[in-house]
């Protein structure tokens, strides 16, 4: 699960991914699901975030996360889709416009849908639709705030050491450098369903352990994210014809989870995360560590945070929010 994500890599209509459902790769029982509330949803996105529970074997209820996303259109069912089985039912009509509701047959109608299950609170609560705010955090507020916090966090990323060690997803990888200090796996989001270029959306996941976000580097990683910054748009360019020229490659900071990992997205797709108060391009990067190698320790980074977030209590006790 390369994203969105306590539960996503993203998979996120955010942003992190998501582990498979029941754990162990296991089917998810969506028959069973019994819907409790709407978390969120994007009219812009196509999407609904839901909070759903799946009664187990001993009667206790389960959590779990579901997130539906209509499809993009691929190109090549176009023709299908405006004459096999497709039903018009009229709306409006006036002069040379009309507006109908088109009924399209259950193969062309394909809904994404993603499943965190179980899920914690945490979960809950990062789909949950919140207020947002920007918090400017200087290095110093990084080390007395923001660091005692993420090392206090419990969330796992058991998801990105199977990735990493061939444990799940090994058929999804298109290119690895194995290497245990400069190397990295590159793998499609699963936000992408790889059936059209217009959205694609890859990620880049290092071997090296302990590098949790943008803030941990220094002039010694210069050649890992060299590494990830050209094989990576190689690799894309040889699998998908898509050129560097044509790419968004960025680091997210804050990131959805802390091990070190770069997105790689169409150019031309408003993807998730990639606003300018999240999204760090990979080449900016490289260029401010070429020019200090501990710029990224010094500099003030502005993020946001949700309005339930625990982090950003404790900013507001520091009296920096």
């Amino acid at each position: 699960m390369a994203e969105a994500t306590g539960a996503k890599r993203k998979r996120e209509g955010s942003e992190e991914p998501a582990e498979p459902a029941g754990g162990d790769g296991s089917s998810f029982p969506l028959a069973e699901l019994c819907v409790r509330r709407v978390l969120r949803e994007s009219a812009r996105d196509k999407t609904i975030f839901l909070h759903g529970q799946v009664n187990g074997a001993s009667g206790d209820a389960k959590d779990a996360v579901v997130i539906l996303e209509k499809t993009p259109f691929q190109e090549e069912s176009i023709s299908d889709l405006l004459t096999k089985h497709t039903r018009l039912k009229l709306q409006m009509s006036n002069d040379i416009y009309s507006t109908y509701h088109l009924y399209p047959p259950p193969q062309l109608s394909e809904i994404k849908t993603t499943v965190v299950y179980p899920a914690t609170e945490k979960h809950l609560q990062k789909y949950l639709r919140q207020e947002v705010y920007l918090i400017r955090e200087t290095g110093e507020d990084y080390k007395n705030i923001a660091l005692p916090f993420i090392q206090s966090q419990s969330f796992s990323i058991q998801w990105v050491y199977n990735i990493l060690e061939k444990k799940a997803e090994a058929d999804r990888i298109i290119h690895e450098n194995p290497d245990s200090s400069n190397g990295f796996v590159l793998i499609p989001d699963f936000k992408w369903n790889q059936k059209q270029l217009d959205d694609l959306y890859l990620i880049a996941i290092c071997h090296r352990r302990g590098i949790k976000s943008l803030r941990d580097l220094t002039a010694e990683h210069l050649p890992l994210l060299r590494n990830i910054l050209q094989e990576g748009k190689d690799a894309i360019l040889k699998r998908f014809g898509v050129a560097g020229s044509q790419l968004r490659i960025y680091l997210h900071y804050q990131p959805s989870y802390f091990h070190l990992h770069v997105h790689f997205t169409a150019l031309s797709y408003d993807a998730p995360g990639c606003s300018v108060e999240r999204a760090h391009l990979l080449s900016d990067v490289i260029d401010n560590l070429e020019l200090d190698p501990q710029y990224y320790q010094k500099r003030t980074l502005t993020f946001a945070l949700r309005a339930d977030e625990a982090l950003l209590k404790k900013f507001q006790e520091a009296g920096k929010a």
